[in-house]
């Protein structure tokens, strides 16, 4: 167990609308992790299941698919004998796998692979580490003590004040840390100050140009300001970075659709349903692209550029 949770009973439960809306994920995520095994078929969940849903929030818009999570957790749990690798040590993007953060050294446990670590991660709450400017020890080993309290106090509407304030404590002594600036983006959201979530999710894509989940964060919030040619420049920059990110294909066909584009949402329906084959949004998707196909001659070109059937213009 992490040292910020040793000694400290956890009886805290959240509801499964709770977590949906503290996470902001879609309910269609969650049903795929639970199906995957990699968090409990419950409709309650503990506050270690809250942050353990936080860390596979942010693998989400990654390269590493749910099945390639799973199997470096499992491989893990053997190497290791630890029974929950995403809370007992940090875990980092290594191509499509995982890699873990234990003993000074970043090991794949599929590979059984381990490499020196001559980093230090930004913020041990985050579960996708990135190579970026190092700031001084003492200085992330506070930001990330911060940031931990600042997820405790978000957790309770109570205490929700508080927690922006250490959020915007923490941009102050680390600009970049961008988890922070995610985290508080999402407070405004949901207390509908678009204007406020717009900023902050800015600082976080400038912070890290290459987090995809800022960009489909941003992409939602200027959706809502009804800024759609913006939010579809912000959501096809997190397909750029991170080509499978099913959530962005989903909501920028729903884009292009608002826009009476179909041929370019049939694209992405066709991609989400690729990404996510079950359940009703899946469902959804592939109804969508059936309906665009049905009602429109599409162009069709072999891969050698011969048309076979040609569609209406763009």
């Amino acid at each position: 167990m992490p040292a910020h949770l040793e000694g400290r009973a956890i009886v805290e439960k959240y509801g499964r609308e709770d977590v949906l809306r503290i996470l902001r994920v879609p309910s269609r995520q969650l049903t795929s992790w639970q199906r995957a095994g990699l968090i409990a078929s419950s409709e309650d969940f503990s506050f270690q299941q809250l942050v353990q849903l936080r860390k596979l929030r942010d693998l989400a818009s990654t390269r590493v698919s749910v099945k390639n999570i799973r199997r470096s957790i499992d491989a893990m749990q053997r190497v290791s004998g630890m029974a929950n690798p995403l809370l007992e040590s940090v875990a980092v993007q290594r191509g499509s796998r995982l890699a873990f953060r234990q003993w000074g050294a970043l090991v794949d446990p599929v590979t059984r692979q381990m490499a020196f670590d001559f980093e230090l991660a930004p913020c041990a709450g985050m579960a996708v580490v990135r190579s970026r400017g190092a700031a001084p020890a003492s200085l992330n080993s506070e930001a990330q003590e911060m940031f931990l309290r600042a997820v405790r106090l978000e957790e309770r509407p109570e205490t929700l004040p508080e927690a922006k304030e250490v959020y915007q404590a923490i941009l102050e002594i680390q600009p970049s840390h961008a988890p922070a600036a995610i985290n508080l983006g999402t407070i405004f959201y949901n207390e509908r100050d678009f204007n406020a979530a717009e900023h902050y999710y800015r600082c976080a894509t400038e912070a890290d140009p290459e987090y995809a989940l800022a960009f489909f964060d941003l992409g939602n919030v200027l959706d809502e300001l009804q800024r759609l040619p913006e939010a579809i420049a912000a959501y096809e920059r997190a397909l750029e970075l991170v080509p499978q990110y099913a959530d962005a294909h989903y909501n920028l066909a729903l884009a292009y659709e608002r826009r009476a584009e179909p041929r370019r949402a049939l694209r992405h329906w066709t991609m989400y349903a690729r990404l996510d084959p079950a359940g009703p949004w899946a469902s959804h998707a592939r109804h969508q692209a059936k309906k665009i196909l049905g009602g429109e001659r599409l162009a069709i070109v072999t891969r050698h550029g011969r048309t076979m059937r040609v569609g209406m213009a763009s």
